[in-house]
């Protein structure tokens, strides 16, 4: 979706979450209709029906305020995020050479693939040495992190301490591909997920999330998807805008930031 449709997405059907739902209503629907010792599927039936369609209806609206918060946070914030960003660029261009950007897929909603902004942080050979230094891996599972990355500018560093480097994913949000409160994108496909990590596809990837919050790099991957699944069954308006303000605190207070 693009930035000035200013519409919320309607439920994708062949997402996880929807086919699970639906294939729930069809079992209790056929186990209602086969027991011999109820006197009233009919009734039953309908109840579930009428649950289900509830709960639809209670997405549909979430997601459209959802994304209208989006949109308006996003264009009420402008007139500070373009000069913080210009600023940012340029000390990114001045203190080291390369782009000023760092483009990388990936994997959003239900897994589809979409391309990530930031502002560069490394130095341009940065994916040629991951290699030579993946022994040196600070985390288990399939993050690659380094506490004392060598290949981290100065003002990268800098960037990253601060989280200004994501300032460039507000584009992203406009655009549909992210949100502002969701699960954080992985730089991995998901073909290294298991099956109990789907569950955070269900989503719009965000920009700040729960373990954003709560630790933010301190956290190992599955520890951070515990606590993606539990925002993706619980999430509510008031969970994200809660979220929303509870993250430029953990940020001006650098927990957890690398």
């Amino acid at each position: 979706m693009g930035a000035n449709s200013g519409r919320s997405p309607e439920p994708d059907p062949s997402s996880p979450g929807i086919r699970r739902q639906i294939a729930c209503e069809g079992s209790v629907l056929r186990r209602l209709r086969a027991s011999p010792s109820l006197r009233v599927p009919a009734k039953a039936a309908a109840a579930v029906r009428t649950g289900a369609r509830l709960l639809r209806r209670r997405r549909t609206r979430y997601a459209v305020a959802k994304r209208g918060l989006d949109i308006v946070v996003c264009l009420l914030a402008m007139p500070f995020i373009v000069p913080l960003a210009l600023l940012c660029a340029g000390a990114v261009k001045a203190g080291s050479t390369g782009p000023v950007f760092f483009r990388q897929r990936r994997a959003g909603r239900g897994g589809r693939p979409f391309e990530m902004i930031k502002f560069r942080t490394m130095s341009v050979d940065a994916e040629a040495v991951k290699a030579a230094l993946r022994a040196e891996n600070g985390f288990d599972g399939p993050d690659f992190k380094l506490v004392k990355d060598p290949r981290v500018t100065p003002v990268g560093h800098f960037l990253r301490r601060t989280s200004l480097d994501e300032l460039p994913q507000v584009w992203n949000i406009l655009v549909g591909d992210m949100t502002l409160v969701g699960p954080r994108p992985t730089s991995f496909g998901v073909d290294v997920y298991t099956p109990w990590h789907q569950e955070r596809l269900e989503v719009t990837p965000g920009l700040t999330g729960l373990w954003q919050i709560k630790a933010r790099g301190d956290t190992d991957f599955d520890e951070r998807v515990r606590l993606d699944v539990a925002y993706v069954r619980e999430r509510t308006l008031w969970l994200d805008i809660s979220i929303l303000a509870k993250t430029l605190p953990s940020v001006l207070l650098q927990r957890g930031a690398h």
